[in-house]
């Protein structure tokens, strides 16, 4: 299927590594135009240099989504490599450190909430101008299964999760009658070097190698961490071709969804 993003100027948040790097990197090979984002120069740039080394087109830019100067200045790089941006990917954020109800301050809470939701919001507000006046875009927010099915472990990151799907109800809603879609995309377990590292790390506990296949290792932590009903953790390409998906001219029907790829995960009634 052609996706028709040919050309397309994709900027993704928080793509310098992880399931960003990821979503990044699957939006290039289906032609789109990729601008690179984090905070950090060098593992940016070692991203879009692996996009470029596989045939694809890609833009470095680096800010901190918390600082609104930052962001302006950002979202100006962006126009100035690359264009107007067609498509936005907001997934940079992130959780806290792990703590739990007892623990967790109304500081960490309003951090978590500006480093997701608000973070989103100011890139959202930079790009949105132009989407409207071309009458086309696509933006899609990265959230959480957490959101959906919390766990009693990192309360403030599934709240801000879950304000991130309201909040991408309520612009789908703003805009669908100016040719602009807003989806969420709700990941569950997915197979990142982060995630790779921690399975690796538990199963070297019950005495698989550190350097074990890959399949041995999800069969014997997987069930520890999740139970997912496929038996298998998510990948970066399955994200990455949601997004592409979304992403495309053919997508134009969808907008306010949120979709889950949690391999079942989530109880549906």
């Amino acid at each position: 299927m052609d996706l028709q993003l040919d050309g397309k100027v994709a900027l993704v948040t928080g793509s310098s590594k992880g399931i960003g790097e990821g979503i990044a990197k699957g939006l290039a090979r289906e032609g789109a135009v990729v601008v690179v984002h984090g905070r950090d120069q060098t593992q940016a740039t070692d991203a879009a240099d692996q996009i470029r080394a596989e045939g694809g087109w890609a833009h470095v830019v680096t800010g901190d989504l918390t600082d609104a100067a930052q962001v302006i200045a950002m979202i100006d790089a962006v126009r100035s490599l690359a264009g107007n941006i067609d498509v936005l990917v907001n997934n940079a954020g992130g959780s806290g450190d792990g703590a739990d109800w007892s623990t967790t301050a109304p500081e960490a809470w309003a951090s978590v909430y500006d480093r997701n939701v608000l973070a989103a919001v100011r890139v959202i507000t930079a790009v949105l101008p132009h989407m409207r006046a071309a009458r086309w875009g696509r933006i899609i927010n990265i959230s959480s299964l957490a959101g959906l099915m919390p766990p009693p472990v990192n309360p403030d990151y599934s709240a801000a999760k879950a304000a991130m799907t309201a909040m991408s109800a309520s612009l789908a809603k703003a805009v669908a009658a100016e040719g602009i879609t807003v989806n969420t995309i709700s990941p569950g377990t997915i197979h990142s070097a982060k995630l790779d590292m921690k399975f690796r790390e538990v199963a070297a506990m019950r005495g698989i190698e550190l350097d074990a296949p890959w399949a041995d290792v999800e069969r014997a932590v997987l069930p520890l961490f999740a139970e997912v009903p496929v038996g298998r953790v998510g990948t970066l390409v399955e994200i990455a071709d949601a997004v592409a998906f979304l992403a495309s001219p053919r997508a134009a029907y969808i907008t306010g969804s949120n979709i889950r790829l949690d391999g079942g995960m989530l109880p549906t009634t």
